[in-house]
């Protein structure tokens, strides 16, 4: 889709979850969550599948929009074409993922509590229970997918920050973005300061989705 000249039309959320765990670990992002008017939610740390259909019962929502705090340089507008698409119906699942157009970092997901329910009730393999949309995106006979596209692949970019070098790669963008004064930014405005910066990012040295590899090794699945 990538049509980022439309305008952004409003559309209300009605509470931000952040969903994360009960270990010591995690208490000061619960603090950090009230202290920004936020509501926080502690669940299970395996079990992240169990964790987000918790957080949705907690709060009496009938929609996810599920986002990652690994991606710093997140573009809402992104985000909202991916919401656009779930609102216009006929579907239970839309994201921009399956299959990935965007950089790594940008990944936008919206689900229905209903299919959240049938994967929370039939996913028994780790890979299904620690990665909360595997059941649903890989049982694609039972619900009604759909994907948001760029208009140019580059999927191959890495702007998710999991290992220090993704640290450092999305300071460096940062630090650009203040000098140009840009708090407000679109991922093409990102884009365009990495390839005219020649910033490189670590998708040379790591995989997209090791995580998710290394438990569908675990589970024997492809």
């Amino acid at each position: 889709m990538g049509d980022l000249g439309e305008e952004f039309d409003e559309v209300d959320v009605d509470v931000v979850v952040l969903a994360t765990t009960g270990s010591v670990e995690d208490r000061p992002l619960l603090v950090a969550a009230e202290e920004l008017g936020v509501v926080g939610f502690a669940g299970s740390e395996d079990d992240v599948l169990d964790r987000y259909r918790m957080a949705a019962h907690a709060v009496h929502c009938d929609v996810i929009l599920r986002l990652t705090g690994d991606c710093p340089l997140l573009d809402p507008m992104i985000s909202h074409q991916v919401l656009r698409r779930f609102l216009k119906g006929g579907v239970d699942y839309v994201s921009n993922v399956h299959p990935p157009t965007y950089p790594d970092g940008l990944d936008t997901e919206v689900f229905t509590l209903e299919a959240l329910e049938i994967a929370w009730r039939d996913a028994t393999l780790k890979t299904e229970r620690e990665h909360v949309t595997q059941y649903i995106v890989r049982n694609t006979e039972r619900f009604r997918i759909e994907n948001v596209t760029a208009d140019e692949d580059i999927s191959s970019l890495r702007w998710t920050v999991d290992e220090l070098e993704d640290l450092k790669f999305v300071r460096t963008v940062f630090q650009e973005l203040a000098r140009q004064d840009l708090d407000g930014y679109s991922y093409l405005q990102v884009l365009e300061i990495i390839r005219t910066r020649e910033i490189c990012d670590a998708s040379s040295r790591f995989d997209r989705n090791e995580g998710l590899m290394r438990t569908m090794k675990v589970d024997g699945i492809s």
